[in-house]
């Protein structure tokens, strides 16, 4: 009864997101011209652009697709600058929830009252992010601070999208063998736990503890304090950082700061997390950085944080060494490490691959670091393109490294950051190098044969038990023509049929915005809606193209 009740709340917040998309889909729809002939609903309001429209659709689905769309914001490879300026309100501009609902959640997580913990509590918050809203207060007898408290019911939202999303994931994954070698299961896995974590204001104060030593005595980094006491899973208090926001190369020269100085220091805060300690602030956008006296730069909200294993270190370092030196051979090989391969039939036509998008990128003298993640990026496409698998890890790593460059470009564009990250790179190759030196190495071997000596004999009687009690199994795959024409055949089938219902669905919706009272458009609205809500539950509970 229990599961039972558990999806028909998740199959009501999928039909919460369906018609979110219709109702937004209608009002782009219901402003579309033909010609000189505008259709639009009548309507006081102010027509808004197709950008505002997308923005607001995101913003009323919810935190889990604000934080998609925060992460757009700063793909400018991905969305035009329209786009951009529009989804950049949603990393400090998110519409704010009710007051008295911050302030009652304040104080039952705290466990008093306003009047009692602070000083003195400003209730117009000063910003209003996916996750929560902040306030600035006073603490008694204490410091200026900031107070974040989460939106309500945000935990059961996210974990119902999640739900969704793994749902498509897996009939994605399934129906397109070829986007198996980003793991897009397992990118929605990793995007999961990190939103998860995100929620919880526990974690983030850990974070930020870790952060706060690793930069304590930096004369260019700061990362705020943190409040214990008045810290729990939906509340976290933090020291109040006074600052302006780097948003632009005009606005901060103005202000009598130093651009380059500001991102030579951000990115050299970003690499040290990377290649020292392995854990990195995975969000480092403008609205998450302030720009303070002595152009210093503070990072704020640690919800989310990308954590390296060794092997994505490593191999973050040695591709930028690669880079630097335009080694196609050389990418090649270390791409095939992160993917864990050692003997690779089309190796060949790989590393011409390689060696194309190298060529492609070496337009110029000197090799900017700005253009890395775009060289980066290639060579993922590359790979996707062989069905290699690539740990999930390197996305987020990916995601950020975009985001320092485009930080770059918007400050400092005339600073090259290469000399900022070869020291980085080259430091740690270097300790690899004295790590791995040729007696250890042999001593490895050695001990890694000794093993397999004591346990071939082992291995050998179970592979003999299994053959004899007959649970070895082969997999032979066999191309069958006549199942091809068949799938060919359903495939066109159904796409008639697809492109049919779209057909009289956006036809009816231009009958109704022409004409409310219009029986005939609204039986053929409502009729279509129903039959492509039920062709998406079909496919995503049966995997049947439809």
């Amino acid at each position: 009864m229990i599961k039972l009740i558990s999806f028909l709340i998740k199959l009501k917040r999928l039909f919460q997101i369906f018609f979110i998309l219709a109702k937004y889909g209608f009002r782009e729809i219901a402003s579309y011209r033909l010609g000189t002939f505008r259709f639009k609903v009548k309507s006081t309001k102010k027509r808004v652009t197709t950008p505002q429209l997308i923005r607001e659709t995101i913003e009323e689905l919810g935190p889990t697709y604000v934080k998609f769309g925060q992460i757009l914001a700063d793909r400018s490879d991905l969305v035009s600058g329209s786009f951009r300026t529009e989804l950049k309100k949603l990393q400090s501009r998110v519409k704010v929830f009710d007051r008295d609902i911050a302030l009652s959640i304040i104080e039952r997580s705290l466990g008093d009252s306003i009047d009692n913990i602070f000083e003195n509590f400003n209730t117009t918050p000063i910003a209003a992010a996916s996750i929560g809203q902040v306030y600035s207060a006073k603490i008694k007898g204490g410091d200026e601070v900031v107070v974040k408290v989460q939106r309500p019911f945000i935990e059961k939202k996210i974990k119902m999208d999640i739900f969704w999303l793994k749902v498509l994931a897996k009939q994605l994954a399934n129906g397109y063998p070829e986007l198996a070698a980003i793991n897009i299961v397992g990118l929605i896995d990793e995007f999961a736990m990190n939103i998860l974590r995100e929620i919880d204001y526990n974690i983030e104060s850990s974070n930020m503890k870790i952060f706060y030593d690793m930069f304590e005595n930096s004369e260019s980094i700061v990362i705020p304090k943190v409040y214990d006491d008045y810290t729990t899973r939906n509340v976290i208090v933090i020291e109040r950082i006074v600052g302006m926001t780097p948003s632009s190369k005009i606005a901060v020269e103005a202000a009598g700061y130093n651009s380059e100085m500001i991102v030579a220091n951000g990115a050299d805060a970003i690499f040290q997390m990377i290649f020292k300690y392995g854990v990195f602030h995975a969000d480092p956008h403008p609205g998450n950085l302030f720009v303070m006296k002595g152009s210093k730069l503070a990072f704020i909200d640690f919800g989310m944080v990308g954590m390296l294993r060794p092997r994505e270190i490593n191999f973050l370092s040695d591709f930028i060494i690669a880079y630097y030196k335009r080694d196609g051979n050389a990418l090649t090989k270390i791409l095939l490490e992160l993917c864990n391969i050692r003997f690779f039939e089309q190796y060949e036509d790989l590393n011409f691959a390689i060696n194309q998008v190298v060529m492609r990128s070496s337009s110029s003298e000197t090799m900017k670091i700005q253009h890395f993640s775009g060289i980066m990026r290639s060579s993922i496409d590359v790979l996707v393109r062989f069905n290699l698998q690539i740990p999930t890890g390197i996305f987020m790593l990916m995601k950020t490294v975009a985001t320092v460059e485009k930080f770059a470009e918007n400050l400092a564009p005339s600073l090259d950051l290469t000399s900022h990250v070869l020291p980085y790179a080259k430091e740690l190759a270097v300790k690899r190098a004295k790590e791995n030196n040729i007696f250890r190495n042999m001593g490895r071997t050695l001990n890694d044969y000794a093993l397999l000596f004591q346990t071939l004999p082992n291995d050998i009687s179970q592979i003999l038990l299994k053959l004899k009690e007959g649970k070895i199994q082969h997999e032979i795959g066999l191309t069958d023509d006549a199942m091809l024409v068949r799938t060919a055949r359903q495939v066109s089938l159904r796409l008639a049929y697809a492109v049919v219902l779209i057909g009289l669905y956006i036809g009816a919706i231009l009958l109704v915005s022409l004409n409310p009272e219009h029986k005939l458009g609204t039986f053929i609205l409502y009729l279509t809606s129903t039959l492509i809500l039920f062709l998406l539950l079909k496919w995503l509970f049966t995997g049947r193209r439809f």
